[in-house]
């Protein structure tokens, strides 16, 4: 069932960043409709990005022409890119493996770019197709141009400082109070915003370009863990404030800092709302903030007012279970009203001003434009959808007479609009990689290639509900597999926890899962109670109790092996980060259904993990002692609630890994030797929360296989 083609898999999807690399993204489009900018690197396997402009407009011979407007190579000389520790650091928060130019941020004319490069300062003429270095104080951290393009603003050694867009007047705007302290930063996300609210931005510029509001964050209250390299014990420690649950958080405020050094503090009730979740600013409104209570049952929409920094509630919000946070909302409409997010009526859906404009038909995922006529939105089906379609996620555009979908076929859509220019990406289930097809009033005028790799095998998922539940499941046999072959054995491959969606209708998701089938198995992939896209109930089903999405998993599996060929006496389960989590408490706490697991990276002592994620659903560690206790794989007594018979556990952390650190696995394998159960514990010297490494990437896979295969008695 399986060729020597396929055998070069593992090393293909490490080489290719799981075939991200060569694939465009980050994409901008101008407000006059002239141009599309965004990233992309030369080739399936080259890893640095340069900045592209396509053009839209101008004489016959350039329209539709592909242009690069930065090129890494030629900017730094062939040097060896160079990462600060803050750029290191944003780029782990939101998984950027990549290098080059990995971001960029642009004027309101999109006529110039601005971004950081081996922590230099660089700004791109986009219509010229001209890039220069300015001379700024480094290292360089999330420049962003004004938005009349005259300056750009940016973030170094813990402070906000400005810059000419000619290179002139580098300044200060807003500093530690202290000079050389590393515990109060001006114009940073903190750890909590980065890593949970998907907040990776810490100031914002005023349409008027003349002030900003900065974010300054003081980690002193938080405490200070320290992350070893024991492979290089002559190296010190990182130390990183980590705010554990139940544990204080990083002090975060906002001031209203002008360009003629004025600074004004924005106040609010920070001690009822402490998370600063959102901030919004454009021209049709005031600034506009969305606040959270700690337990996140409660959140405000504040206007901001510019000249005392008061603030005024718009809006309030609660929930008895949880408030979700939702891309690019709340925003102003351009006549003024607010747009929102909201679970109305047990469906997520999108609200302007006091009405909502979609009802249970759709379940809304982020609103991607906000124009004068519509509002363009991505969503899935909703509970009282026609059908399913399940996996699917499509681009929507919304108004008050209406909805209408944009995308077309069966994949996961996703879109960027501006002047009349839509740029739509498609992964579709049965093609490789993903389409980008631009769009000028409804038809299309250009494509914009993908230098990505066409990977050596083909992923067949069965997209397919199972149990009384309806739980949305991918299914892979082995390539070529017959009847006649028999059952086999089954390998449950889930991340089934929240914001982790796994059940796409798109190529690429599945050709791990894929492999792993073509070395024998049958391969599920179940996304139960807590993953998105169905609908807010089901997410929300976990809170208190994350060991449902295990009983999930078994009453999936159980469903499908009345449909497909598995043989349930040998059942596998594998699994990263939440997946971690649960691969090892299916073999902990049903033995009986489970026979082996990968742990990769799983969190064991909940009360080890963040306050903004663990204590959203299970409350703080003091307040639920007990709760904790029960959904944790170790307690401070040893192993939590673990059965007969011990079975087969290998258990994969980076030790350099600043999200999920490595204590979480040392506790839980002391804890399976204190209790005489045989593990495997596979450390990754200088690895973090992901494994971009080449050759860790390739042999993770070969290792979990060869485990597997041992471990169910696989010839």
């Amino acid at each position: 069932m399986t060729s020597r083609q396929q055998l070069s898999f593992p090393r293909q999807h490490a080489r290719t960043q799981r075939f991200t690399l060569g694939a465009p993204r980050a994409f901008t489009v101008s407000p006059d409709g002239a141009r599309v900018v965004f990233l992309r690197s030369g080739s399936g396997t080259d890893r640095a990005n340069r900045l592209w402009v396509l053009d839209l407009e101008g004489p016959s011979s350039d329209e539709g022409r592909e242009r690069i407007a930065a090129d890494p190579d030629v900017l730094l000389g062939g040097a060896t890119e160079r990462l600060s520790a803050e750029e290191r650091a944003r780029r782990e928060r939101s998984r950027e493996g990549s290098g080059g130019i990995v971001g960029y941020a642009v004027d309101g004319a999109v006529e110039l770019a601005a971004f950081a490069l081996s922590g230099r300062l660089y700004a791109a003429e986009l219509r010229a197709g001209t890039a220069r270095e300015l001379p700024a104080q480094g290292p360089v951290v999330d420049p962003r141009p004004s938005p009349d393009g005259r300056h750009v603003a940016y973030a170094a050694q813990g402070a906000l400082r400005v810059i000419g867009a000619d290179g002139e007047g580098d300044r200060e705007l807003a500093g530690p109070e202290e000079a050389g302290s590393a515990d109060v930063t001006y114009g940073l996300a903190e750890f909590i915003a980065a890593e949970e609210m998907s907040r990776s931005r810490g100031y914002w510029w005023s349409p008027e370009s003349d002030r900003l509001l900065v974010a300054r964050v003081d980690t002193t209250p938080v405490r200070q863990w320290w992350i070893s390299d024991p492979a290089h014990p002559d190296r010190e420690p990182a130390q990183v404030a980590y705010p554990a649950a139940g544990t204080p958080n990083a002090e975060v405020r906002l001031f209203l800092v002008g360009l003629d050094g004025s600074r004004t503090e924005v106040t609010w009730d920070r001690a009822a709302y402490p998370y600063l979740a959102r901030v919004h600013w454009s021209a049709a409104g005031a600034p506009l903030l969305l606040v959270q209570t700690r337990d996140q049952r409660g959140q405000l929409y504040l206007a901001v007012d510019t000249d005392s920094g008061a603030t005024r509630t718009v809006h309030r919000d609660e929930d008895p279970a949880w408030l979700e946070l939702f891309p690019a909302v709340p925003a102003w409409a351009p006549d003024g009203r607010l747009v929102r997010i909201a679970d109305e009526g047990g469906a997520r859906v999108l609200v302007v001003g006091d009405r909502a404009l979609t009802g249970a038909q759709l379940h809304l995922r982020a609103v991607l434009d906000i124009a004068e006529h519509d509002v363009l939105v991505s969503a899935s089906a909703g509970t009282e959808a026609a059908g399913p379609e399940t996996g699917e996620i499509h681009v929507y555009r919304v108004n008050e007479l209406g909805i209408e979908r944009f995308s077309a076929g069966a994949g996961v859509h996703s879109a960027v609009r501006a002047g009349g220019v839509t740029v739509l990406v498609s992964a579709r289930p049965a093609v490789a990689g993903s389409s980008v097809q631009v769009f000028r009033d409804g038809k299309q005028i250009a494509t914009i290639a993908s230098y990505a790799e066409q990977p050596v095998l083909t992923a067949h998922a069965r997209l397919t509900e199972g149990g009384a539940q309806r739980i949305p499941c991918a299914v892979l046999l082995p390539t070529g597999y017959q009847e006649a072959d028999g059952p086999l054995p089954v390998l449950l491959d889930p991340y089934a926890g929240p914001h982790g969606q796994r059940v796409v209708a798109a190529q690429n998701a599945h050709l791990t899962s894929q492999w792993f089938a073509d070395q024998g198995f049958a391969v599920i992939v179940a996304d139960g109670r807590g993953t998105p896209g169905r609908s807010p109930a089901w997410e929300k089903s976990v809170k208190g109790n994350l060991l449902l999405t295990l009983d999930d998993q078994i009453e999936a599996l159980r469903d499908l092996a009345e449909r497909f060929p598995l043989d349930t006496g040998r059942v596998a389960i594998r699994g990263w980060s939440y997946g971690g989590y649960l691969a090892a408490l299916a073999v902990l706490r049903r033995p009986d259904v489970f026979h082996a697991a990968v742990a990769g990276a799983p969190v064991t002592d909940l009360r080890l993990y963040d306050t903004h994620y663990m204590e959203r659903y299970l409350g703080t560690p003091e307040e639920a002692p007990e709760v904790y206790a029960a959904n944790s794989l170790v307690t401070d007594d040893g192993l939590s609630a673990p059965e007969n018979p011990a079975r087969p556990l290998m258990i994969i952390h980076g030790l350099a890994d600043d999200n999920v650190v490595v204590a979480h696995t040392l506790r839980l394998s002391s804890a399976l030797l204190s209790a005489g159960r045989p593990h495997e514990v596979l450390p990754l010297t200088g690895v973090t929360h992901m494994t971009p490494q080449e050759q860790i990437a390739e042999n993770l896979l070969l290792l979990q296989v060869d485990f597997l295969k041992r471990s169910l008695g696989m010839s």
